[in-house]
């Protein structure tokens, strides 16, 4: 009777082995998933760098997995929630808000689970960090602005969000290199547009009414800088003299470049931001948490080379 109910006891144990095996995944994918956990849906360099991420996880044998809060800082921290729960051998955050999103890296710190932020900031918590010089774009702006605007010119700059130092850097870095090296250039206006191509279209036809006299457009990003380029045009106002440059290189703004309706891009590199990335990711996900912070360098787009970049 004892023999038979060791050999019971061991088939059940065996049974219930099997079971777990084929449950939830944990045996089968913990350490293989890494979760990234984007501000916005799959659009401009969010994607770029997304199925630059996929393609350099499968060369690894690493899925990643996409979630995405469309800007909704609530949404984003309840998908961290979700993320850190499933337990991912580390997680890819680019965060809607520095501040509201470090207590889920805080979060994910006390798991065990490592953080890598990329294209915004956070504002604690221990993760590694791979960012482009945000100056840097603003400067590469501001120095073609100055090289290439005829003296006098009168100019108009569209931010981002003024919550978000990416934007307050770009200005930074255009005001350097333009306005404060060329003291005849006019800043007729700016304003906050949120990253986006409607509040600029709004903004810029009430500049268009007020300033005869408009040189430039300069922005934080392409669609806001594609938002006054189709402003002028329904105001009749728009002309290949006016120079107009963003950031981001996005296909709309690199076919505006090729056409000469845009003077210039400033594209994110997100190929290297990939490589970069997942040199990180893998180091953290078999040796745990770093604090490595790496730079991407930006890269100016104009006629002259805008067609290796053309899709």
């Amino acid at each position: 009777m004892k023999k038979w109910k060791i050999v019971f006891l061991l088939v059940c144990a065996g049974i219930m082995a099997l079971a777990a095996a084929g449950c939830g995944g944990s045996s089968g994918s913990e350490g293989k998933t890494i979760a990234y956990v984007a501000h916005d849906k799959q659009t401009g360099f969010i994607s770029v760098l997304y199925e630059a991420l996929r393609a350099a996880g499968e060369k690894s044998g690493l899925t990643i997995d996409f979630y995405e809060s469309n800007q909704d800082t609530n949404a984003q921290i309840d998908q961290m929630n979700e993320v850190i729960a499933k337990k991912p051998a580390a997680i890819i955050l680019l965060p809607n808000d520095a501040a509201a999103l470090t207590p889920s890296v805080e979060k994910a710190n006390a798991a065990g689970i490592p953080v890598l932020v990329t294209n915004r900031d956070i504002a604690g918590g221990k993760t590694a960090q791979v960012h482009s010089d945000e100056r840097q774009a603003g400067r590469l702006q501001g120095e073609y602005m100055a090289k290439h605007l005829k003296q006098g010119a009168k100019i108009v700059y569209f931010l981002g969000d003024s919550a978000q130092a990416s934007a307050r850097e770009r200005w930074a870095g255009f005001k350097e290199a333009c306005l404060d090296k060329r003291p005849d250039i006019t800043l007729l206006a700016s304003t906050y547009a949120a990253w986006n191509k409607t509040e600029a279209m709004k903004s810029m036809t009430l500049w268009l009414s007020i300033f005869p006299q408009i040189d430039a457009v300069v922005a934080g990003n392409d669609d806001m800088a594609l938002g006054g380029i189709a402003a002028m045009k329904g105001a009749g106002r728009f002309n290949s003299d006016i120079l107009v440059s963003g950031v981001d290189a996005n296909d709309e703004a690199l076919k505006a470049v090729a056409a000469g309706e845009m003077a210039q891009t400033i594209k994110q590199d997100a190929d290297a931001s990939a490589d970069t990335i997942m040199e990180l990711v893998k180091k953290m996900v078999q040796g745990g948490q770093t604090t490595d912070d790496k730079k991407v360098p930006f890269i100016e787009i104009t006629k002259t080379n805008v067609a290796q970049f053309v899709k």
